[in-house]
C-alpha cells in the first residue's frame, strides 16, 4: 500500500495516530513509531503542559530511539503561550501539527526548523487558510471524531478539502477498520489519522477503568458538545465542541451551558467525578467508531490489523469492479 505518507514520509504505513492528551504519550506515540505509523504526542494547555511534553519525549526516545514521532499544538493556546511552541521546537520531531485556529503565525517558524507542518482542518475555509500558510499536509476532521471537533462529516468534508487543495490530504473522523480506511484511500485521502481505536490500546495513557467503559459503549452513545469545556473553565471556541461518550451530566447539562457556567457545585461535581474515575460523570472523549472497539490490545495490532484489512478491501472492490458490466 503506497500513498503520500509512505512514499514521501517513509511511513511503512499510512497511519497517523491523533494527539490525544493524555492518552498519546510517549509509550503509545513510540509503538506507532515501532509499527511503520507517525504517532503524535499530545500536548494541551496547562501549568505543566512543558514539563509533560519533554517527560513524553524522554520517553518515546528510550523505547524509539531515533525514530520519527509528531507533536500536536492547539492554535489559541500557543497563542496565550508561545512557550508551548518553542518546547515542541526544541524537542526536534519530525512534524508538529497546528489545529483550532489559524497556522499562518507559526507556519514560517516551524518549517524553517525543517519540521513538517500539519494541519487539522474543519471545514473549506479553514483548509484554504492552513494551504496558503504553507502546510505540508492537511487533516480533514468530520465531526465523527473523538474530542474536540467540527460540525461537518467526514465523507463530504473530504470531498470538498481534495477538490479545492493542491497538498496532499489525510482523513479523520469515523475510521476504525480496514473498511474506514479503504473508504477514505479511494475516495483520495492518503491515509487515516486515527484517534478512537487507539483508545484501546496497551500503552494508551488511560486507566483500565475507562478502557472498561469504552470498549463497552456502542456507536450511538456520543455526543458533541461544550458541557465539559464549560465546567472545567476550559477557553474552546465555541465553533469546536468535544465529542464524548454521553453520560448523566451530558444529560443534565448539554443545551445548558450558560446556566452551567453558574452552577459552582455542578462544577466541582465534575471535578471529584474526575478524581474518582466516575465516567457516569466524568467524560471520556471518544468518536462514533467507538462501536467497534472490542478490546485491549497492542497498537501495533491494531495498526496491523487495520492497513492489512484495508488492501483486502481494496483488492476485492478493484477485482469486482474491473468484471462489472454496465448496463446498456
Amino acid at each position: 500500500m503506497r500513498t503520500f505518507l509512505t512514499d514521501d514520509w517513509a511511513l511503512s504505513v499510512p497511519i497517523i495516530g491523533a494527539p490525544m492528551s493524555p492518552q498519546a504519550g510517549g509509550s503509545l506515540v513510540a509503538a506507532l513509531a515501532h509499527c511503520g505509523a507517525l504517532g503524535m504526542i499530545g500536548l494541551v494547555p496547562g501549568a505543566d503542559s512543558v514539563a509533560s511534553l519533554r517527560a513524553d519525549v524522554s520517553e518515546f526516545r528510550r523505547l524509539a530511539a531515533s525514530r520519527r514521532f509528531g507533536v500536536g499544538l492547539i492554535a489559541w493556546a500557543v497563542e496565550a503561550r508561545p512557550e508551548l511552541l518553542q518546547a515542541a521546537l526544541e524537542a526536534e520531531p519530525f512534524a508538529i501539527s497546528i489545529s483550532f485556529g489559524d497556522p499562518a503565525p507559526y507556519a514560517a517558524r516551524i518549517r524553517q526548523a525543517g519540521v513538517k507542518l500539519i494541519c487539522q482542518v474543519q471545514d473549506r475555509e479553514s483548509a484554504l487558510r492552513a494551504e496558503a500558510a504553507g502546510a505540508d499536509l492537511l487533516v480533514a476532521q468530520g465531526t465523527e471524531a473523538g474530542g474536540h471537533t467540527g460540525a461537518v462529516g467526514t465523507l463530504p468534508l473530504l470531498q470538498v478539502v481534495l477538490d479545492r487543495v493542491s497538498v496532499p490530504v489525510v482523513a479523520a473522523g469515523g475510521i476504525a477498520s480496514g473498511r474506514g480506511l479503504a473508504a477514505v484511500l479511494a475516495a483520495g485521502a492518503q491515509g487515516a489519522w486515527i484517534g478512537t481505536p487507539l483508545l484501546a490500546a496497551e500503552e494508551a495513557r488511560n486507566s483500565p477503568r475507562a478502557r472498561e467503559r469504552l470498549v463497552a459503549a456502542t456507536e450511538t452513545e456520543t455526543v458533541l458538545t461544550a458541557a465539559f469545556d464549560v465546567a472545567q473553565g476550559i477557553p474552546w471556541p465555541a465553533r469546536f465542541r468535544g465529542r464524548a461518550l454521553a453520560n448523566g451530566f451530558t444529560e443534565r447539562w448539554h443545551g445548558h451551558e450558560a446556566e452551567l457556567a453558574a452552577d459552582s457545585s455542578a462544577r466541582q461535581g465534575l471535578a471529584a467525578a474526575l478524581a474518582a474515575q466516575n465516567y457516569d460523570t466524568a467524560q471520556l472523549y471518544a468518536g462514533q467508531t467507538v462501536g467497534l472497539l472490542e478490546r485491549v490490545e497492542p497498537a501495533a495490532e491494531i495498526v496491523r490489523r487495520i492497513v492489512a484489512d484495508a488492501e483486502q478491501c481494496l483488492q476485492i472492490v478493484t477485482r469486482d469492479l474491473s468484471r462489472a458490466t454496465i448496463p446498456q
